[in-house]
């Protein structure tokens, strides 16, 4: 069990999704997404296993959450600066999860 102050500690915030696009070196089907985080955190790449669902042309403009504040992980020759956020549907394939309005882009999630 975590106690309150450390979660906050991990900083969920609103961001859209400016480019993407297919990483065909990923052992598992993959996607390049460079989402914005606002004036504060500014834009952020990373590698997401979304490829199941989603089109990189799906993508763009789309709102997504992702936690800014993880330090930068090596993928294959890519660097992935954030962690977005999803969930696994029955079949383990992951859904992306998305505010249900146009929140602002570098809202932070509490």
């Amino acid at each position: 069990m975590l106690d309150f102050d450390t979660f906050l500690q991990v900083d969920m915030r609103v961001g859209k999704v400016l480019r993407a696009e297919g990483f065909p070196e990923a052992r598992k089907p993959a996607l390049k997404l460079w989402v914005d985080f606002g004036p504060e955190i500014g834009e952020k790449k990373t590698s997401a296993r979304i490829a199941d669902h989603y089109t990189p042309e799906s993508l763009l403009g789309r709102r997504v959450v992702g936690v800014v504040n993880f330090s930068p992980r090596q993928i294959g020759k890519f660097m992935s600066e954030f962690l977005v956020l999803g969930a696994a549907d029955a079949e383990g394939r992951i859904i992306l999860l998305t505010p249900d309005s146009a929140l602002p882009v570098g809202g932070r999630i509490h």
